[in-house]
C-alpha cells in the first residue's frame, strides 16, 4: 500500500493524542519558525450564550419589561459608554475583568453579530460557524483550512485543541491537530507502569533510532516514531509551566493556563481551541447570583488570568483572543425564568493588538413588529454583521492569510476595523 509522508501524519495524529509524523530535524526548523509567529486562542461559549446578558442595554425600557425576572437591573451593570447609534451599554456585573480590559482598550464588542436565517439548532448553529458556511456545514473548518495552507514542513503542533474531540472548526484536509486536554496526561502510553514503562520508552527510542536507508519504509516508520517521542517531550514542557498569577481551578482555567505555558514554552503553535459550556439557560439563568452569574464569572475569571498572566509574559501583543457562540438567545424571557434559542449575538476580542471599543449597533428591543433590528416578529436579534467578516479581518491583518480563499468569498467589506 502507497501512502505519502503527509498521510501518516494526519491518519496518526487524529488517531492517536500523541502521534505525528516529521522528522525531528523538521520539527525544529518548524519550531523556529513558530516561536515568533502571532497566536489565536479561539474561545467557544457552548450552548448559546445570552448575549442580552453579557451587554445590556439597560436604558432600554423594553429590556426590563419583556425581562421581568431576569433583567439585570440598571444600577449593577458596569457601564462601558454608548455605542455609534446612541444606546447606552454595559457588562455583567461579575464582568470586571473584561471591563478592565475593555478600559485599557483591549476589548472589542462586535454586536448583532450572525447570518441571515439563523439556524437554532446547537448542533447546525456550530458547524455554520465552524465551517463558515451556511449552506454545506459537512466539510472543512475555516481554520482547518487556515492550516492547510501552511506552508511545509508543518508543526504538528501548530494547533492546539484542548477538546477530547476535534471541533468543526479545526478539521483539515491535510493538517490533523492533536487534541491535548492536559498537557500533564499527553505521555507515552504503554501496557506497564512505572520502571517498566520507563524501560519500554526507552527500549522504543533506541529501536527508533536506527533510520536504515536500504529500508525506506522502516527508515519511514522509525523516524515517525522519533518525531512522535519528540512531540511528547515538547508538550512535556508545557506541564512544567508554572504562572506567576493565579488561574481558576477549573477546566476553563486550567484549559488557558496551558495556553499560556505552550506560549511560554515556545513549541510553535499558532492557534488554540478553548471551549466552556452550560450557556444553554432554558431555565433559572438568575440576576445577581444563579447559573448565568456562575457562567460570566468562570469566563471573566479565566479570561483575566490569561490577560494578566500573558502581560507579565510580553505575549499579550502576539495574541488574540476571538470569543463567540452558536446563537443568542430570544429577547423575552421564558417561562421558566430562562430564555430560548435565538439569533444573533456578540462576539468579543481581546488582546494586545485589539483596538477596543463598541463595534456595530445594539437592538432596539421594541416589540414593533416592524423594528429593523430585530426579526421574527421582533423576537430575535437581527444580525448586523456577518460573522464571516469578523473571520476575514483576523485571517488578513493578524494571521496574514487570505480570507478570500479560506472563507470562499469576499467578507472585507464589512469587517470591523478591530485590529
Amino acid at each position: 500500500m502507497s501512502f505519502s509522508r503527509r498521510q501518516f501524519v494526519k491518519g496518526g495524529v487524529t488517531a492517536f493524542t500523541f502521534g505525528f509524523a516529521a522528522p525531528q530535524a523538521i520539527c525544529d526548523i518548524a519550531f523556529a519558525q513558530g516561536s515568533a509567529a502571532r497566536n489565536l486562542v479561539v474561545v467557544y461559549l457552548s450552548g448559546g450564550n445570552d448575549s442580552l446578558s453579557t451587554i445590556i442595554p439597560y436604558r432600554d425600557p423594553n429590556y426590563t419589561t419583556r425581562r421581568p425576572t431576569i433583567a439585570i437591573p440598571a444600577a449593577d451593570v458596569l457601564q462601558i459608554g454608548a455605542d455609534a447609534s446612541g444606546v447606552e451599554l454595559g457588562l455583567h456585573p461579575r464582568l470586571t475583568g473584561l471591563k478592565s480590559i475593555f478600559d485599557a482598550g483591549r476589548l472589542a464588542v462586535i454586536q448583532r453579530t450572525g447570518y441571515a436565517n439563523q439556524s437554532r439548532s446547537h448542533f447546525t448553529g456550530f458547524d455554520i460557524w465552524g465551517t463558515a458556511n451556511v449552506t454545506n456545514t459537512s466539510g472543512t473548518g475555516w481554520l482547518g483550512r487556515y492550516l492547510d495552507l501552511t506552508p511545509p514542513p508543518v508543526n504538528p503542533l501548530v494547533a492546539w485543541n484542548t477538546q477530547r474531540e476535534t471541533p468543526r472548526p479545526l478539521m483539515a484536509r491535510l493538517v490533523g491537530v492533536p487534541a491535548i486536554t492536559s498537557p500533564a496526561t499527553y505521555a507515552f502510553s504503554g501496557a506497564n507502569s512505572g520502571a517498566e514503562a520507563t524501560y519500554e520508552r526507552t527500549a522504543q527510542t533506541r529501536i527508533s533510532s536506527h533510520i536504515p536507508v536500504d529500508r525506506p519504509h522502516l527508515a519511514f516508520v522509525n523516524s515517525t516514531t522519533q518525531a512522535a517521542l519528540s512531540t511528547l517531550d515538547r508538550v512535556a514542557t508545557v506541564a512544567t509551566y508554572r504562572p506567576a498569577n493565579t488561574y481558576p481551578t477549573n477546566g476553563f482555567g486550567q484549559a488557558l493556563t496551558a495556553v499560556a505555558g505552550a506560549m511560554n514554552k515556545q513549541i510553535g503553535t499558532k492557534v488554540f481551541w478553548v471551549q466552556t459550556g452550560g450557556f444553554d439557560t432554558h431555565a433559572s439563568q438568575g440576576v445577581n447570583q444563579g447559573s448565568y452569574f456562575n457562567l460570566m464569572a468562570t469566563l471573566n475569571d479565566g479570561l483575566k488570568a490569561f490577560y494578566d498572566d500573558l502581560s507579565a509574559q510580553g505575549l499579550l501583543s502576539s495574541t488574540l483572543v476571538l470569543v463567540y457562540s452558536e446563537f443568542g438567545r430570544r429577547i423575552t424571557e421564558n417561562g421558566s425564568q430562562g430564555t430560548d434559542h435565538g439569533a444573533g449575538a456578540n462576539m468579543m476580542v481581546l488582546g494586545g493588538g485589539v483596538r477596543g471599543g463598541l463595534y456595530g449597533t445594539a437592538p432596539n428591543l421594541s416589540t414593533d413588529p416592524a423594528n429593523p433590528t430585530l426579526e421574527n416578529n421582533a423576537g430575535d436579534v437581527k444580525y448586523e454583521t456577518d460573522f464571516r467578516s469578523v473571520y476575514a479581518k483576523i485571517l488578513d491583518s493578524w494571521l496574514g492569510s487570505n480570507s478570500v480563499t479560506i472563507l470562499g468569498g469576499d467578507y472585507r467589506a464589512g469587517a470591523p476595523n478591530i485590529l
